[in-house]
């Protein structure tokens, strides 16, 4: 058979398969899933109805227990003063409440106090519930008296259906124990009832006893209408209210009118030909084409280079994705090659800004153990031994004698005073030069400690830019400032302005960032330096900023130094920029560009001109300022 015959049986087929299932779709899919949606439809409208009442239920029951949680109420059930009922049983009082029926019990179920009314009108009505001394013996309600818990129900009344809702009676805290129970009532009238209709948009009627008795199904379907009943059961659980929703089937009709015009699906099947030829190509051609194309984006968008097609077939397709799995395993190849010498290069790189730091952290050491060495050498610790020494050698001046004793005996005692008086100074100085010891073997064991920290740092496993902590602003500065050499410090005075501290903790790499700062000092004093001052000023502030739903921590850093070039900007500024001078300084701060850059921020410089100082800007993105977290970079 040719392709001709086999496209012609296809088609022919096709279409003899459309019609037997049209014709089933309409008798055993269409019609019935049309009534059962009509069904559901009334279904959810009786739903909306029991809901509304219940809504009023509940409204009824939160004014019942705003009423009985009334501090004059409790204590009217303990003294039964009258006037509290002269003030509040009125039609006036009663017309906020909305009720008909108001009855106050006792925690015996005996009535202190009852009224039935028309609340709009303000006529009293006979009601047998009202009318009674006491709740009926087998009033299910009584049990909720004894445990003080509110209720709610529906009772049947000679003025028709009543809604009723008790509430305990607190002491207005809603506490201690309850003194009995108020019981509102409110007549579920025609107007209530077409608001809840209205509320559920639906056509509710209520039914006649006689006829709600003798009703069976929930649902009835006439010809052009869909009756759901709905009963509703009193508070003995009995039922005491039937209600009728009438849905009109406008469903079913439509579904007819769908069914009819379904014939035109067949004119449709040469349209079916056409897509199904569609999907045939769409399946053979175009998906592997698309397939492929995909692929192609997800490779030179990401970074994943180890997905592959792995297409099977000897057609132009297949072997295209064969080439493109091999071309992608050579990038990939290549791109480890690069990977492994940017590693090479950037170690490089991070141990010459670690060999700058540590070598500003050994100038105080050097500076302190010059200093050590100077106070021991000038401490009169041999004079003092040997005014010591003398001391021991003759126990008869160390002893005294009388100054009558003559003039051998007068010269020893003055001889004795003075190297008493000798020692004593000679003590002093040795005391005032191991005071001076002290501070700078501390400050030789802050630098140590700050040498081993940047050190340890640079253990394999160990991130010197990943581990964020919560840390102070002006104790960062502070903790850069010490780790600074003494001439350092005394170049330049450090001023923290007050926004610093507004900021409070912020989630930063702690490590990092002193560095940065510690670097931007130093920096500053060699410009103080070389604009040929004594001393000058740098000044720290910043604040924080949210740059597309980023918080970003931005300071500042000012100093009054001369200006011979700006720093570029760090995301933009060439690998061996050397910014501002050409001395060790360039290369810290070529350093703190590079650590900024890998914590995903930026530094730059700005100035109004020579000799007018400079302003670093440093911006660092934060992720969080309450947790602490770590982070690769």
């Amino acid at each position: 058979m040719n392709i001709r015959s086999k496209v012609i049986a296809l088609v022919a087929s096709l279409f003899a398969v459309l019609i037997a299932i049209e014709i089933l779709i309409q008798e055993r899919v269409f019609i019935p899933s049309f009534e059962q949606l009509e069904n559901a439809q009334a279904a959810t409208s009786m739903r909306r109805i029991r809901y509304a009442l219940n809504r009023r239920m509940e409204d009824l029951q939160n004014n019942d227990q705003e009423w009985s949680n009334w501090a004059e109420l409790y204590q009217y059930m303990q003294d039964f003063n009258p006037a509290f009922i002269a003030t509040y049983s009125t039609s006036q009082a009663m017309a906020p409440l909305k009720s008909n029926v108001l009855l106050l019990v006792d925690m015996q179920g005996h009535y202190v106090f009852s009224v039935a009314r028309d609340w709009a009108t303000g006529e009293p009505l006979e009601i047998e519930l009202a009318a009674r001394p006491g709740l009926p013996a087998d009033f299910p309600w009584r049990a909720a008296l004894a445990a003080g818990r509110p209720v709610c129900g529906l009772v049947r009344t000679s003025h028709g259906i009543m809604m009723l809702a008790g509430a305990p009676i607190f002491d207005g805290s809603a506490h201690g124990t309850p003194r009995g129970m108020t019981i509102m009532g409110r007549l579920l009238t025609r107007e209530q009832l077409q608001a809840i209709g209205t509320e559920a948009q639906a056509d509710v009627t209520m039914l006649p006893a006689a006829v709600a008795a003798t009703q069976e199904a929930n649902v009835v379907a006439t010809a052009s209408m869909t009756e759901v009943f709905g009963t509703f059961p009193d508070v003995y659980g009995k039922p005491v209210m039937s209600l009728r929703i009438d849905v009109p089937r406008t469903i079913t009709a439509r579904g007819y009118a769908t069914v009819r015009y379904s014939v035109w699906y067949l004119i449709g099947a040469a349209v079916t030909v056409l897509v199904l030829v569609l999907v045939v190509l769409e399946r053979v051609v175009l998906e592997p084409i698309a397939r492929v194309t995909r692929h192609a984006v997800t490779v030179g968008e990401g970074d994943d280079l180890t997905a592959r097609l792995a297409a099977n077939g000897s057609d132009e397709i297949a072997q295209l994705s064969r080439e493109f799995d091999r071309m992608v395993q050579s990038v990939a190849e290549s791109r480890r090659q690069y990977l492994e010498q940017s590693y090479q290069a950037g170690s490089a790189e991070l141990a010459k800004g670690v060999l700058h730091n540590l070598g500003n952290a050994m100038t105080p050491i050097e500076v302190r153990l010059s200093l050590l060495a100077a106070r021991l050498r000038t401490a009169p610790h041999a004079d003092v031994r040997w005014a010591a020494a003398e001391l021991s050698a003759n126990p008869s001046a160390a002893g005294g004698g009388d100054p009558g004793a003559g003039e051998r005996d007068a010269a020893t005692a003055r001889r004795r005073t003075d190297l008493l008086s000798f020692v004593e100074l000679g003590c002093r100085e040795i005391v005032v030069a191991m005071q001076g010891a002290q501070e700078d073997i501390a400050v030789m064991q802050r630098q140590t400690e700050i040498m081993r920290t940047a050190l340890a740092e640079q253990l394999p496993g160990r991130d010197l830019h990943g581990r964020r902590e919560q840390v102070m602003l002006p104790e960062l500065i502070a903790q850069s400032v010490e780790s600074l050499s003494d001439d350092c410090r005394q170049r330049v005075v450090v001023e923290i302005d007050r926004s610093l501290r507004e900021i409070g903790p912020v989630p930063v790499a702690g490590t990092a960032l002193r560095l940065i700062l510690q670097n931007l000092i130093i920096n500053a004093a060699d410009m103080v330096r070389d604009a040929g001052r004594e001393q000058g000023i740098v000044r720290f502030w910043g604040e924080i900023r949210v740059e597309q739903g980023v918080p970003q921590l931005c300071l500042h850093c000012r100093d009054d130094g001369v200006e011979r070039g700006l720093v570029a900007d760090s995301e933009t500024a060439p690998q061996g920029a050397a910014p501002r001078g050409a001395s060790h300084q360039g290369m810290g701060l070529h350093w703190c560009a590079n650590a900024l850059r890998s914590l995903g921020g930026r530094m730059w410089a700005a100035s109004e001109g020579p000799g007018s100082g400079a302003t670093m800007h440093v911006v660092l993105p934060m992720n969080g300022r309450e947790t602490l977290e770590t982070e690769s970079h």
